[in-house]
């Protein structure tokens, strides 16, 4: 809001709306959900808001961009619940899960720096030529069973040979492995490098890679910032709830 608030002030839902470009019933609706504390009401039934509830509401729309919608809700709630341990909790996992996030962006990045052209990849029999399954397992180190359950997770696409059957890995299916490959060294499940594999392939290859990687490095910093800023207001929030 735009002035400062005395503790004794009396507010009604649209002088808490205003401020933040929200409607009446948006406040109303985050009082319902618990977000905001509990309003007091008038000798006549209208709600009636505090600075506390607006201090609330900073702090549930800072929480917002760097956790979401559902996790600010909770930690909200559970901070009006007087569960404070488990809105701090919530806290936590959001920046666990930030990490892991950092963690799988320079996973992939030390992946793509992997699958730089080795000078033998660059000879012309291998440059173009197609790999059976038993030739490219040998080449990565792994089983051919292994690459058949990588298949079957969608990380590989091999053709089928017209005559025999056999599976065949073109260009593109050989790179899908070897990324595969990577991630799996580096502790990465299945179902967490399908994603990834697949935004390689609708790049359209390594290269294009870039843009989208530097996008991703804003985003987790935008993010980190977020959480910085949810973090200074939801401690407004308690200093003021004593």
């Amino acid at each position: 809001m735009g002035r400062n608030l005395k503790d004794g002030e009396r507010l009604r839902p649209v002088d808490l709306a205003r401020g933040h470009g929200l409607s009446t019933q948006a406040v109303r609706n985050y009082e319902e959900a618990g977000i905001l504390p509990p309003a007091d009401r008038t000798a006549h039934g209208y709600r009636t808001y505090t600075p506390l509830h607006a201090a609330a509401l900073r702090a549930f729309l800072a929480l917002v961009p760097g956790h979401g919608h559902r996790t600010a809700a909770a930690i909200m709630r559970a901070m009006n619940e007087g569960a404070q341990e488990e809105a701090f909790r919530l806290v936590d996992e959001s920046h666990a899960q930030l990490l892991e996030d950092r963690r799988t962006l320079h996973a992939v990045e030390n992946a793509l720096r992997d699958l730089a052209p080795e000078p033998a990849d660059t000879a012309p029999e291998t440059a173009a030529e197609p790999l059976f399954i038993g030739p490219l397992a040998a080449r990565l180190g792994l089983r051919p069973a292994t690459l058949r359950k990588w298949e079957h997770a969608g990380l590989v696409r091999p053709r089928r040979d017209r005559r025999t059957g056999y599976r065949v890995y073109d260009e593109a299916a050989v790179r899908d492995a070897r990324l595969a490959h990577q991630l799996r060294r580096g502790g990465y499940l299945l179902e967490q490098i399908a994603p990834l594999v697949e935004r390689v392939r609708t790049a359209g290859g390594l290269e294009p890679l870039e843009d989208a990687l530097h996008d991703w490095h804003g985003r987790l910093s935008a993010r980190g910032r977020a959480m910085l800023a949810g973090a200074a207001e939801l401690d407004a929030y308690l200093r003021r709830r004593g």
